[in-house]
């Protein structure tokens, strides 16, 4: 076969939207994909869908990664789950998506800075100190 030919047979490949997911390396595992997808956390081209939803190339894909939220679009096709820097090639995120993420970092950086934190757990005298203040 040719690299054409090739090239045209995965562009015609039929792969579940779960499947996409888990082979695009967003999610772990099949089941957190098709749970995400149900929960709402996924949405096909502006709605959401079902985890048995074909994927085609040039779809929108907005999705939740842990506290992230990333708009990509499809390029390619692979039910196959590979390495990832291959896997990374299935897909482009947005320019805004990108800048949002970045926004939301900095965001949960300088939050933590309001919310300090001691620099080691109390010792086991500190803890009676703490639970005689709690209980009176």
């Amino acid at each position: 076969m040719t690299k054409v030919n090739q090239e045209n047979n995965l562009s015609e490949v039929k792969v579940r939207l779960d499947k996409w997911l888990w082979a695009a390396r967003f999610y772990k595992t099949r089941t957190i994909a098709r749970e995400m997808i149900q929960g709402g956390k996924v949405h096909y081209n502006g709605q959401r869908c079902k985890p048995s939803r074909m994927v085609e190339v040039g779809a929108t894909i907005k999705l939740a990664q842990g506290f992230d939220e990333k708009e990509v679009t499809v390029l390619q096709i692979m039910e196959k789950r590979q390495s990832a820097p291959i896997a990374q090639t299935l897909y482009e995120e947005s320019a805004a998506s990108l800048e949002k993420r970045a926004q939301n970092a900095i965001a949960r950086k300088n939050n933590s800075f309001f919310a300090p934190r001691p620099e080691h757990k109390p010792d086991k005298k500190q803890r009676r100190e703490l639970l005689k203040l709690k209980s009176s």
